[in-house]
């Protein structure tokens, strides 16, 4: 790389050759300016005003231009005798903490590399140093006709001076925040975190230029004599009404584009109604009914019925299996219980009907000897 000063930096009373090389390059695509009938190329010429004379460089000088048009020639000797200590040298005048540097002010880098081998020892000690510290170094220099500001830093193992703009030459801001008395919801707040968090960092040696790549696939293009790729369509946007809505869409579209939709998905359950009551088996109450319960008594005659045939069911097969009168016993003592559950379930019409119906049935059992009496004297 090629130096484009040379000077030193002044650490006190320690003296540090350097040369100062461009840090940066830019790999922008440039343009010629042509003839659109003939693609004939359009040239600045420098010609002097007097005499109408297209001059070269080497005849081409500086002046300053008063008020009144006078014109003043400044030489490069004139230059090289201005009465400050940063002609040709790098003096640094604080030592800073990193935060302390607002990065608006911040612009041109450049490496700083040893001018020589004696510059070694220094040069690297001030590297250490400015590690250790974990600060920047202010400093002053002059380039291109005009004292600067810069600031110096740690790369790797090389120190970088980045340019950086007087305080004066930075504009504030006044008049370019919103006026409108906007309040931000939590809520909201807390989308625009989530949509931060889902698209997380970015490694910037993955970043690349894409406007210059379909630019050079355009002139490669030309340079063939084919069609120019056709640029895709826009995507279709609308007028944003709902900020909580585009904050959603977008954590929703971030977390797909980067894969995590199903690992970082939020589930949010939704309210249910009412749930079916349970079916036969379950616990059913019906506790609350207060009118007599003629429709319930008979479906609970059929479960319970149903539940003796299902157990009478489990205790022939239990008893199959080889558990003999153990099992059947259990069954009958179950279906015993379950019976009795059952009765004191039942609401008082239907003890009254089924007491009604057990004495019918005693009634009936008393009346068949006289019965029977009757017909051997009848004989």
């Amino acid at each position: 790389m090629r130096s484009i000063w040379n000077g030193a930096i002044s650490f006190g009373l320690v003296n540090i050759p350097i040369k100062l090389v461009n840090a940066t390059e830019s790999h922008a695509i440039s343009f010629r300016q042509i003839h659109t009938e003939d693609n004939g190329r359009i040239r600045y010429r420098k010609v002097c005003e007097l005499d109408d004379h297209e001059v070269g460089p080497a005849e081409i000088g500086k002046a300053y231009e008063d008020a009144d048009g006078t014109i003043i020639p400044i030489t490069d000797e004139d230059l090289s005798h201005l009465p400050i200590p940063t002609a040709r040298t790098i003096e640094i005048v604080a030592f800073v903490p990193a935060d302390r540097i607002d990065p608006l002010q911040m612009g041109a880098a450049y490496y700083l590399a040893t001018g020589g081998a004696p510059a070694a020892k220094p040069y690297i000690l001030l590297r250490e140093a400015l590690k250790r510290s974990d600060k920047v170094a202010v400093a002053k220099y002059a380039l291109r006709g005009r004292e600067r500001l810069g600031m110096l830093r740690v790369v790797g193992e090389a120190i970088v001076m980045h340019g950086l703009l007087w305080p004066d030459e930075v504009r504030a801001p006044e008049g370019l925040a919103p006026d409108a008395k906007v309040t931000v919801r939590d809520k909201e707040l807390d989308l625009a975190d989530a949509l931060m968090d889902t698209l997380g960092e970015v490694d910037l040696e993955d970043l690349h230029d894409e406007y210059r790549e379909a630019l050079e696939e355009v002139i490669a293009a030309k340079a063939a004599g084919e069609a120019p790729p056709e640029a895709p369509a826009p995507a279709e946007g609308g007028k944003v009404l709902d900020l909580m809505a585009a904050l959603e869409k977008s954590v929703r579209a971030a977390r797909e584009s980067r894969g995590a939709s199903g690992a970082d998905a939020e589930v949010t359950q939704l309210r249910r109604g009412r749930t079916a009551p349970k079916e036969a088996g379950g616990k059913k109450s019906t506790a609350k009914k207060t009118a007599p319960a003629k429709k319930t008594t008979p479906a609970r005659k059929t479960t319970s019925k149903a539940a003796g045939e299902g157990t009478k069911r489990s205790a022939t097969a239990k008893g199959a299996t080889g558990k003999g009168a153990a099992a059947k016993k259990a069954a009958a003592a179950k279906e015993e219980s379950e019976s009795r559950e059952t009765g004191s379930r039942e609401t008082e019409p239907a003890k009254a009907e089924s007491g009604k119906a057990r004495a019918g049935k005693a009634g009936a059992k008393k009346a068949e000897p006289r019965k029977a009496a009757s017909r051997r004297r009848s004989a």
